[in-house]
């Protein structure tokens, strides 16, 4: 197959901004880096912004009233401002930040936990995921409904791995109390369908919320258009640092629920016997921030919006649709997801014959092509479909199709390695 782009990125000149994609490794061959589903390569932009924070303006934020301090404190709640009209919330204090999505998510699973009614969960209510879920969408619901007596329920897995739907009302039922799914899968690609999730939640008068991970990196997120009452991400996998995620909430809930931490920052008084806490989004960000992490994530999000989101998704569509016609010509390479780029993103997982993927992932690193191995924390898809583990590659605004023939070259020299 031919590559087709729609022209719309500039892969050479965006290149050079990311210093460690010109790294030779292994007796001289370039590095194809095809793990950015785990964690995306950062520019030098990103990387400037948070060096030369620390080296001018560090200092704690919000109460200190010396040059430094006010410095960092306008750094960090710019980098807040950014986030929100990245993902077009209503209200900047309608974004937390956390240190990454999965202490979001577990934010949401204790604030519920803790909350009263009508939030409460509890032994008289439900719980709903999916099969598809990250492990950090899982474990955080498992938790929650041991301590409290919930029923966990969730959606099954199509053999084509798309979400079973053709039960919704039977699992999303009037004592459902939280609905969280993945809005695109980090193992099988799938785009799963919000509307009918949401809407269905809506009519029972649950809450919705969605780990938009392996989306908001990739294609334009509107937080108001979801429809969802949370929704949460990380920084890492977009350009910034680890360390930062986010959470956006729907102001009124953040008004009602309860802390998920306690400490400095999220307060308003305290004495011995009580506290009050402060206006969101500080009520739920407890102690020192993240504040480098921050910087990194506002500048990130500056760098994707001088490329655009819009072309980025674009080009992430011609390199998807391009690997997934040429893995279909690799010998017993079986593709695990959709087969259509138009109903996934841009992390394809495989099998390979009977070799096993730590296998296959060693020799490709061998020829300098970095992908995923494992159950990529989502080890139930793996359970559902009778496999081990897959070798993921994916790939974001950087990828070239000259690396989509690499992973095919070297997939060719592991089979022959294998015999």
């Amino acid at each position: 197959m031919t590559f087709s782009s729609p022209g719309l990125l500039d892969t050479e000149a965006i290149r050079k901004d990311f210093p460690i994609l010109d790294r030779v490794i292994h007796d001289g061959k370039k590095l194809v880096y095809l793990d950015s589903a785990a964690s995306s390569q950062r520019p030098r932009q990103v990387i400037e912004a948070v060096s030369t924070y620390y080296e001018q303006h560090h200092a704690n934020v919000h109460r200190g009233v010396h040059v430094l301090a006010e410095e960092a404190t306008a750094l960090y709640e710019d980098a807040r401002t950014k986030v929100a009209e990245f993902i077009n919330a209503p209200s900047r204090d309608e974004v937390i930040f956390t240190k990454n999505a999965s202490e979001s998510l577990n934010l949401v699973a204790n604030m519920l936990g803790w909350a009263d009614e009508p939030y409460r969960v509890d032994q008289h209510t439900e719980i709903v995921i999916t099969e598809m879920e990250h492990h950090s969408n899982i474990v955080p619901w498992q938790l929650l409904a041991q301590r409290t007596g919930a029923k966990l329920k969730w959606f099954g897995l199509t053999d084509d791995g798309r979400l079973d739907l053709s039960n919704i009302e039977q699992i999303i039922t009037e004592k459902t109390k939280i609905v969280s799914f993945v809005l695109v899968s980090n193992i099988l690609g799938t785009i799963n369908p919000v509307d009918a999730i949401v809407r269905r939640a809506q009519e029972v008068g649950a809450l919705v919320l969605i780990d938009a991970s392996q989306a908001a990196p990739h294609a334009p997120l509107d937080v108001q258009a979801l429809g969802a009452d949370f929704v949460a991400f990380t920084g890492h996998k977009m350009c910034g640092p680890t360390g930062i995620g986010v959470l956006w909430g729907r102001q009124e809930l953040l008004e009602d629920l309860p802390p998920f931490l306690g400490g400095g920052e999220m307060i308003e008084t305290v004495s011995m016997s009580s506290s009050t806490y402060a206006p969101a989004p500080h009520k739920f960000e407890a102690g020192t921030p993240p504040i480098a992490q921050a910087v990194g994530l506002g500048a990130a999000v500056d760098y994707l919006n001088a490329i655009g989101m819009e072309k980025i998704a674009a080009h992430e569509h011609a390199i998807t649709e391009y690997a997934l016609a040429r893995l279909a010509d690799v010998p017993d390479l079986r593709i695990i997801g959709p087969a259509s780029a138009e109903e996934r993103g841009a992390a394809i997982s495989f099998t390979l014959g009977d070799i096993h993927p730590h296998d296959v992932g060693q020799v490709l690193d061998e020829q300098g092509i970095a992908v995923r191995v494992g159950h990529h924390c989502a080890r139930p898809v793996c359970l559902r479909y009778g496999i081990p583990a897959t070798t993921r590659a994916s790939f974001y605004l950087y990828s070239t199709p000259a690396e989509v023939d690499a992973l095919i070259d070297g997939l060719e020299h592991v089979r022959q390695f294998f015999g």
